[in-house]
């Protein structure tokens, strides 16, 4: 172990236990590297409290004078649902800090343990755990009008989102493969297993997934989480029923407070003349329709400027996708999507997950441009 007073590089492969579950919007393997590991000591001189990221700026002594790091946590708004404040931490504070170093060689870490000097307690911890649900399982809400089930708290109920997703990133359903929260897959050997893919597709997913996920657009350059990828964060989204309009609103806690329109009231799936109708979106143009309890919606007209799932899998312009909502509890949504996408897969397949009811949680207010330095 190399000692630089209060910096200790622990070897070449990570020698700390990580007592910290991340749930970052984007991978943070890309920025920093898991096999450069460090502990650093010193006393906090401002903690950034702003979207996407909370930042602690650390003096560490060296070489007897004061150099500054920037540790990276996670978005305030999980530290928040973690119990924990701005002023949990405060400037003078002497911390030790344990994590992985930015790729880039700068005074940058990612902090994975944050530990108070004076009392050994830790502080910005979090959990990627969904909140347990009840015992016995509630109903499902229901409209009076049509007795659809509710895809929101329903009539006269406590607003909340969804999160939580039992998956974080797509890979065909009856297929077992194992990957980090960002999708980065523990064997690279395993790439052609996610999904059939065609072989450019797979080259271009392999070459991604050894890139560490680094060169993903909506980290580089805060590109829209598209396609399912916006139904893979724990920041979580809201379905608001727009009865009189027949439509849908899907509006995201990631992805810059963006949202989409599912139409349910039989409209055929093009732009409007004049405006967007010959132009590729993130989102692509949505319609749909109730199959039972089951809300069925097709989607196609997508660009490639994105990436439409956490790991990297490719995707062209020629993507469609038919997604399937059901709440199958009160507690519980279920969501399944199959894609369709000749320019990149060899056939259609299927994935699917659930996300977890949150009631009385708001949407986080997060902006991928407040301090992305």
């Amino acid at each position: 172990m190399k000692r630089l007073s209060g910096i200790k590089i622990i070897g070449t492969a990570m020698g700390i236990m990580l007592t910290s579950l991340a749930s970052a919007h984007h991978p943070i393997h890309g920025k920093f590297d898991p096999a450069e590991a460090m502990q650093l000591s010193g006393i906090v001189t401002k903690v950034d409290w702003r979207s996407p990221h909370v930042h602690i700026f650390l003096n560490v002594t060296n070489n007897n004078k004061p150099v500054n790091w920037a540790i990276e946590l996670e978005n305030p708004s999980i530290l928040v649902d973690n119990g924990w404040k701005e002023d949990s931490l405060e400037p003078g504070a002497a911390i030790t800090v344990a994590g992985m170093r930015a790729r880039d060689g700068s005074r940058q870490i990612w902090g994975d343990a944050v530990t108070l000097a004076d009392s050994g307690r830790q502080v910005y911890s979090v959990s990627s755990k969904a909140p347990a649900k009840p015992l016995a399982g509630r109903p499902v809400p229901r409209w009076p009008s049509d007795n659809k089930p509710a895809l929101g708290a329903g009539p006269g109920g406590i607003g909340g989102i969804w999160s939580y997703p039992s998956e974080k990133a797509l890979v065909e359903d009856d297929v077992n493969i194992s990957m980090n929260e960002y999708g980065l897959l523990d064997n690279i050997d395993d790439a052609a297993r996610v999904a059939p893919m065609q072989d450019w597709a797979l080259a271009r997913y392999v070459h991604r997934q050894q890139r560490q996920l680094q060169d993903d657009p909506t980290y580089l350059n805060c590109k829209p989480p598209g396609g399912p990828r916006q139904y893979q964060s724990d920041l979580g989204l809201q379905l608001i029923e727009d009865k009189k309009n027949e439509r849908i609103f899907v509006l995201l806690g990631s992805g810059n407070r963006n949202y989409r329109l599912i139409y349910l009231d039989g409209r055929d799936p093009s732009g409007q003349v004049g405006g967007d109708d010959d132009n590729p979106l993130y989102y692509g143009r949505s319609t749909g329709n109730w199959e039972g309890d089951t809300l069925v919606v097709n989607t196609t007209g997508f660009n490639e400027d994105f990436w439409f799932t956490n790991g990297g899998l490719p995707h062209t312009n020629r993507l469609s996708m038919v997604e399937k909502f059901t709440r199958t509890d009160f507690d519980t949504l279920h969501y399944e999507v199959t894609i369709d996408d000749p320019g990149a897969y060899t056939r259609p397949w299927t994935a699917s997950w659930e996300l977890s009811w949150l009631g009385g949680k708001e949407l986080p207010f997060s902006l991928c441009q407040h301090n992305r330095q």
